[in-house]
Formats: structure tokens, C-alpha cells, sequence
């Protein structure tokens, strides 16, 4: 299955990001905890290369834990900053502010050697679409201050939020990259829903999950669905319409209604808790 989505919207993004990074000391990268490398906009590495760098492990609640700490030691490793947050709770957030006065140490020194002080950290939150920027901002802010949605790409414009005297946070539209190297992270992409379903066949796409799911989790769909995960991909979401009576007149199966259930209970953590990813030297 391979999938490419880039919206016209998505380069004037980019454009905005290359305009307003010289303005910023710190770039709060957010990443889904469920596919933390898939979820990693490389542009954002080329366009942040001289700045410090944090990685918010963003929706832990829906993801593997274990997986998620192979993740954040492996980010670690990479040198970077990692704080696992659920913007929705709360939880992490204030892990945030210990990790942004480390990662900017060396600028509040500099700026301390020569006579400034007090000056606010100025922090640009960056992401793919979906992955929870917003909701991050009004969390961390405590107030609505950003527009929020569950479908990519409801930020469209940039916008400063002021936190507190110390941090001064930067809101940007999510942004994707104009191709998938990896057919795979598309893919992954795809499943989580930072692509809109409606370029997308889910039908498709919800027995690739399937088949993922029965591999590195197996029991889970039985345990959910009462289904048999030995059959093909294709008889298991038969059989998911059939057990939650997913019927059109005449008593055919409604198989449409069966894959917007798997995926919503995938994507929401009904199913469970999912990591669709390991670091590679973890493979």
C-alpha cells in the first residue's frame, strides 16, 4: 500500500517554519509515542540543525510502555532531550520546564556573560499533523490558546503563546514531507490518522492492520473481537463485521462499517495500548 499526501497548505508550512526558526533558541519536537520515527518530519532536522532540540514522546497513554522506553533511552542516545507527555492529562508536562532549562543552558550562561537577564526562551513547537501540537500548547499554557482538532491540519498559521516570564512558545501548522522513503512510514502514518482517510482505501489499509496486530500482538483482536486471528486478513474483518452485526439490507456484510470501528478503537486505545515501531538497532 503506498501512500503519499502532501497538501498545498504543507509548503507554505514549511515556508513559515524557514522564516521563524532564526527567531526561536529551542524547537519542541512533538512525536507520536506509538511510531516515534515515522512520526519525525526530517525536515524539521534539516531546518533545526543549529538549534537545541527536545522530543515529547506525545500520546504515551496509547502506546507500548515498554516500547516507548526503548524509545526515549534510544533519543537519548541521539543526544537529544525525551519527555513522554499526554498533553490530554497532563501527564509529563511538567518534566517539560526542568528539560528546557537544560537543553537551553548554554544560551541562559551566554546571555548571563553579557548583562541579560531574565530574557524568555523562546521555543517553536513543531510536528506532523495530528500529532497534538495544540492540545500540547493549551495544556502546558493551561488555557485555550490554540486551536485544536482531531483531523490534520487545523493549524494553518503560525502563533505565538507567552507561558510565563521564562518561555514563550511558538505554535506551527503540522508538516509532512513531500515523499515517503519508507513505504512503511506512510503506512504507519496512515493507520494512527496524521493522513486524512479520505485519500486513503481503509479498507486496505485496516488489513494491513490486522495483520500487524496478530503478529506483534496476537490474542489482542480474539480477546476483542471474538474472531479467528488464524484466517486471512481478510476473513478476520468478516468476521469483525459479522460479531458487531455490521449489516446492510438483505443481511450482506456492511464491511465499511467494520474497518471505521477497527480503526477508531485502534486509533482512540480502546483496542489497547500499540507501538508500531522499535528503534532499528532494537530490531
Amino acid at each position: 500500500m503506498n501512500i503519499q499526501w502532501y497538501p498545498g497548505h504543507m509548503t507554505k508550512a514549511k515556508r513559515m517554519m524557514q522564516e521563524n526558526i532564526k527567531l526561536v533558541d529551542l524547537i519542541l519536537e512533538l512525536v507520536d509515542a506509538r511510531i516515534p520515527f515515522s512520526s519525525r518530519n526530517p525536515d524539521i532536522d534539516e531546518l533545526g540543525r543549529q538549534k537545541a532540540r527536545i522530543i515529547l514522546l506525545n500520546k504515551c497513554d496509547l502506546a507500548d510502555e515498554d516500547k516507548t522506553a526503548l524509545w526515549s533511552a534510544y533519543f537519548k542516545k541521539q543526544g537529544f532531550q525525551a519527555v513522554q507527555v499526554n498533553s490530554r492529562s497532563g501527564l509529563g508536562l511538567k518534566a517539560i520546564h526542568g528539560a528546557v532549562q537544560e537543553a537551553c543552558k548554554e544560551k541562559i550562561e551566554r546571555d548571563r556573560r553579557r548583562g541579560i537577564l531574565n530574557r524568555p526562551i523562546r521555543a517553536m513547537v513543531a510536528g506532523i499533523p495530528n500529532v497534538g501540537k495544540s492540545t500540547f500548547i493549551n495544556s502546558f499554557a493551561g488555557r485555550a490558546c490554540a486551536k485544536t482538532g482531531n483531523k490534520p491540519g487545523v493549524t494553518r498559521g503560525a502563533q505565538w503563546v507567552r507561558l510565563n516570564k521564562q518561555v514563550e512558545l511558538l505554535d506551527t501548522p503540522g508538516l509532512l514531507w513531500p515523499r515517503f522513503e519508507d513505504p512503511k512510514a506512510g503506512l504507519r502514518l496512515a493507520m494512527i490518522g496524521s493522513v486524512k482517510d479520505e485519500v486513503l482505501n481503509t479498507e486496505e489499509l485496516s488489513l494491513e492492520l490486522l495483520e500487524f496486530l496478530r503478529t506483534d500482538y496476537p490474542g489482542v483482536l480474539a480477546g476483542r473481537y471474538g474472531i479467528r486471528e488464524t484466517e486471512d486478513t481478510f476473513s478476520m474483518l468478516s468476521q469483525i463485521a459479522e460479531n458487531r452485526g455490521c449489516l446492510l439490507k438483505g443481511g450482506e456484510l456492511n464491511l465499511g462499517k467494520a474497518v471505521g470501528i477497527l480503526l477508531e478503537e485502534f486509533r482512540s486505545g480502546k483496542l489497547g495500548r500499540f507501538t508500531l515501531e522499535v528503534p532499528k538497532e532494537e530490531n
